[in-house]
């Protein structure tokens, strides 16, 4: 079964499961096809810098003396089973800061949580503003309704930026129109650790999501960005799946952009969105990477808007 397929089962199961609740921002994944796991599962990177998986997107927590800094917040759901598994595998309960690298429920599912108790939310200004507003992408059923107040970020960027991080800092910044309208990365210097949001997949094609602001351009292009701060020895955190290097970096970057490139080759003949995947256009990458049919189709109309506005 291809990742989007798996990932548009995930979403009525998660809302069937939701009924009756507030729908805060629910079950739309960074990437297709990342269902929770039972339990949440810890890889550490450093003695101070871990990877909690299973709760939604990757999870990365990072600990300094003053306390904990959290890269994204799983889901809604799972968040105080979360906040609990880091606490106790870091040692530390005091979280000081907390970094949305989109606004997707996956990656935010803390905010309330987190943003009540004052902690410093960080994210792109676009970010921010989607998690206000009422959204209903064509993927759901029903619209994911605005976080309340507390739980918005509370500390926006436009651009780049730091934060104190021990004898380090922490360097953030901007991946515009990649995936959303409003990545950012996450780069820890001296540990050299770079969490890069839902730009890049770890497990199967990503998600475009082209109706807030990604395209499959801007996928490439932040890819090369992701290039240019990783060396060599980076361990780079993807949204989901395993931890990638900058050679996986490198190739994805390679991939994106030859498709990209044929898609707008498509694009200009006038084909449909079905019609250019019946193309093949990612054919070669399907060994590694599954049935692409439907990211081809999601690639292709994420071109509509930077590339054929009266569309």
């Amino acid at each position: 079964m291809s990742s989007l397929q798996d990932r548009r089962r995930f979403l009525r199961t998660a809302l069937g499961c939701a009924a009756g609740l507030p729908l805060m921002h629910g079950s739309l994944s960074s990437a297709f096809a990342r269902e929770p796991k039972p339990s949440i599962e810890v890889t550490r990177l450093t003695d101070d810098i871990a990877i909690f998986s299973g709760a939604g997107g990757n999870v990365v927590a990072a600990r300094d003396v003053d306390g904990l800094v959290l890269v994204d917040g799983g889901m809604r759901g799972r968040s105080r089973e979360l906040l609990d598994a880091v606490t106790r595998e870091m040692g530390e309960k005091r979280i000081r800061a907390l970094f949305n690298t989109h606004w997707h429920p996956e990656q935010t599912g803390s905010n309330e949580r987190l943003g009540k108790q004052g902690v410093k939310i960080i994210a792109h200004e676009n970010t921010k503003l989607w998690l206000g507003t009422q959204i209903t992408p064509p993927w759901s059923e029903k619209p994911f309704e605005p976080l309340p107040p507390a739980a918005l970020p509370n500390e926006t960027t436009y651009d780049v930026g730091e934060l104190p991080f021990g004898d380090d800092r922490i360097r953030y910044g901007y991946l515009p129109q990649a995936h959303t309208d409003g990545d950012i990365y996450v780069y820890f210097p001296k540990a050299n650790v770079l969490v890069t949001g839902g730009v890049v997949s770890g497990a199967g094609w990503p998600l475009i999501d082209w109706y807030t602001g990604g395209w499959i351009g801007g996928l490439a292009n932040g890819l090369r960005t992701l290039v240019g701060v990783a060396n060599a020895e980076t361990r780079v955190v993807p949204a989901d799946g395993p931890v990638l290097t900058r050679a996986d970096l490198e190739a994805q970057q390679k991939m994106y952009s030859t498709i990209f490139g044929r898609l707008q080759q498509l694009l200009r003949k006038g084909l449909s969105p079905d019609e250019a995947a019946d193309t093949g256009p990612a054919q070669e990458f399907e060994d590694q990477w599954g049935d692409s049919r439907e990211f081809v189709i999601t690639a292709f109309k994420s071109l509509w808007g930077p590339m054929s506005p009266d569309a």
